[in-house]
C-alpha cells in the first residue's frame, strides 16, 4: 500500500510540475494582471500605506505576519511568511528608502500566493510544499517616508552588515542567523543612466551573484546563485531582450549581499534600472513580480542546475554613459572663443511629499563620443543662444493659462515671474516660473550649472531646453514636466 501511495505521489507530482516548467509568456503577465495590488501606483508611497496592506494581507491568513522591529523612528518593520518547504527562502526590499521597486512587486506577489480559483493553483502548492519565503517588504520605512537612500541616522543599511549598528542592520541580521536561509534575493533600484556596454539601451534588470570574497571565488553557495540568474535571464530575455545586464561584482565586505553570500545563503541582488517612458517604473514593477516568481519555482524544483555558471559570465556587465539628454555639435562661443562641443544634461529628483519636480544641470560638456542620451540630437549648425527672463510680472501662476508660451519659448525667454507664490508649488508647465527665485545659468554654459538655453540655426530659435527638457519648438509643447515655481 505505501509503494501504490509514493507512485501515485510521484505521478501527480510530475503532472504539476511539468505543468510549471512549461509556464509561458501569457502565464505570467495574466497572474501579473489579475493580481496586481492597486493601492501602490507610484514609487513614493509612505509606510503607512505598507501598513495596511499588511494588515490586509494578516486578515487573509494565508501569509503569516510578523514585526521583527523598528526603526530609528519607530516605524515597525514586518516580515511576511509563505509556505512550509525544507527550503528556506529570504527576501528583502527597500533597505534604501528611495528603490521601492520590488516593493510594489512584492504586494502583488503576495496577493497571486492568497489567490484561488484560478489557473495557477499547481504553482502555490509546489512553493507552499517546497519552501518557507520570508519576506521583509520595507527594510527602511524612514528612508522611505522622505524617499531618501539612508536611514534616519544617514547610515547606508547596505553597508552595515558588519557592524550592524543600526537597528534596521540589527534586524536583517537577526532575522539571517535565526532563519539561516539557502537563498536569498537582495532588491534593489539602481539610477537609470546604466546602459548595455556599447548601446544606447538602458539596463532594465541588473543582476548579480555577490562575491564573497576579495578573489570573487565560486563555491557552490555562489555557483547555485549564478545559475539561478541564468535562469533568471532567460526569462527576461521574452521581455526586455538585450536589456539585462550584471552588476559589478567588487568585493563589497560590509554589505549584506556578500555577507549572506559568505554566510551559507545562495544570494541574488536585483536591481532595477530604466525602461523608456516608464518613470514611475510600473513595467519594471511587472518585471520583478515575473522574475522573482520564475526564481521561486527554479529553487522549488531544481529546475535552476539545468543552467550553467558559465551562462551567468556571459550576461554583460553593466556601464554608465546614459544621460537624459545629449546635444551633439553645438556651437557656442566661450571666452570670447569659438567652440563647438558636446552637451550632457541629467535631471535629478526632488521630492515633495508624494511628488517631486526635477533639477535639470550640465553634466558635462566636451567631447561626449562614447556617451548616450534618451533624447540624442545631432545639432550641427546650430547656435547655443542664452535664455532670458520675461519682463512683465504676473500677478500668480494662474495667469499663465492666458499665454502663448510657446511664441515667448521662441522669443528666447527661458522664465516668467509672478508675484505670489502659490500653495502649491509643483506645476507643469514648459517655461521656469519665478516668485523669489534665481536663475543661474542664463549668462552662459557652465558644468554643473542648471540647463536653460534655447538652439536656433537659420536665426531662428528651433529648441529650447528648459529645466533639462529638450523641448521641439515644431511640435506640440509637452505637459509632462516635472517643475516648481522657485
Amino acid at each position: 500500500m505505501k509503494i501504490i501511495i509514493s507512485l501515485i505521489f510521484i505521478f501527480f507530482w510530475s503532472k504539476i510540475s511539468a505543468q510549471t516548467m512549461n509556464l509561458n509568456k501569457q502565464d505570467f503577465e495574466n497572474a501579473y494582471v489579475r493580481y496586481k495590488e492597486h493601492a501602490l501606483q507610484s514609487r513614493r508611497f509612505k509606510h503607512q500605506a505598507v501598513v495596511d496592506l499588511i494588515n490586509k494581507h494578516q486578515d487573509r491568513q494565508v501569509l503569516h505576519v510578523t514585526p521583527i522591529g523598528k526603526s530609528v523612528q519607530q516605524r515597525a518593520i514586518y516580515e511576511l511568511t509563505y509556505g512550509q518547504g525544507k527550503k528556506k527562502v529570504m527576501l528583502w526590499s527597500q533597505m534604501h528608502g528611495d528603490e521601492p521597486t520590488a516593493t510594489m512587486a512584492l504586494f502583488d506577489l503576495f496577493n497571486f500566493l492568497e489567490g484561488k480559483d484560478d489557473s495557477f493553483e499547481p504553482i502555490r502548492t509546489i512553493l507552499q510544499s517546497q519552501l518557507e519565503i520570508h519576506f521583509i517588504p520595507m527594510l527602511n520605512p524612514d528612508g522611505a517616508e522622505v524617499y531618501t537612500r539612508r536611514n534616519a541616522q544617514h547610515i547606508d543599511l547596505n553597508r552595515d552588515a558588519r557592524d550592524t549598528a543600526t537597528p534596521e542592520g540589527k534586524v536583517l541580521r537577526s532575522r539571517a542567523e535565526l532563519i539561516k536561509p539557502h537563498f536569498g534575493f537582495n532588491l534593489h533600484d539602481q539610477n537609470i543612466y546604466y546602459n548595455v556596454p556599447e548601446t544606447k539601451t538602458p539596463v532594465t534588470i541588473s543582476l548579480l551573484a555577490p562575491a564573497y570574497n576579495w578573489e570573487r571565488e565560486v563555491n557552490e553557495v555562489r555557483g547555485n546563485a549564478m545559475k539561478i540568474i541564468a535562469g533568471m535571464n532567460h526569462t527576461l530575455q521574452e521581455y526586455i531582450p538585450g536589456a539585462v545586464a550584471k552588476y559589478d561584482d567588487e568585493h563589497a565586505p560590509r554589505a549584506f549581499g556578500d555577507n549572506f553570500q559568505k554566510w551559507g545563503s545562495s544570494t541574488i541582488l536585483i536591481e532595477s534600472g530604466a525602461f523608456a517612458g516608464d518613470t514611475e517604473k510600473q513595467e519594471i514593477r511587472k518585471l520583478n513580480f515575473i522574475v522573482i516568481l520564475s526564481a521561486l519555482l527554479q529553487i522549488a524544483e531544481d529546475s535552476y542546475q539545468q543552467y550553467s555558471t558559465a551562462e551567468y559570465q556571459q550576461i554583460p556587465v553593466n556601464t554608465s554613459q546614459l544621460h537624459d539628454l545629449v546635444l551633439r555639435r553645438v556651437a557656442t562661443v566661450s571666452h570670447g572663443l569659438p567652440l563647438q562641443v558636446d552637451i550632457a544634461i541629467r535631471r535629478d529628483e526632488i521630492t515633495v511629499g508624494e511628488d517631486y519636480y526635477a533639477k535639470g544641470y550640465i553634466e558635462d560638456i566636451g567631447d561626449l563620443h562614447d556617451f548616450f542620451g534618451y533624447d540624442d540630437l545631432d545639432l550641427t549648425g546650430f547656435e547655443l543662444v542664452e535664455g532670458k527672463i520675461y519682463e512683465t510680472l504676473f500677478h500668480d501662476i494662474s495667469d499663465l493659462e492666458k499665454l502663448d508660451i510657446k511664441d515667448l519659448l521662441k522669443q528666447g525667454y527661458a522664465a516668467v515671474k509672478i508675484a505670489h507664490s502659490p500653495a502649491e508649488p509643483l506645476h507643469h508647465y514648459p517655461i521656469n516660473v519665478l516668485s523669489k527665485g534665481q536663475m543661474q545659468s542664463l549668462r552662459t554654459l557652465n558644468f554643473g550649472k542648471e540647463a536653460n538655453f534655447f538652439l536656433k540655426k537659420d536665426q531662428e530659435i528651433r529648441y529650447a531646453v528648459i529645466n533639462g527638457y529638450l523641448i521641439d519648438l515644431d511640435k506640440k509643447l509637452p505637459d509632462h514636466m516635472k517643475q516648481v515655481v522657485r
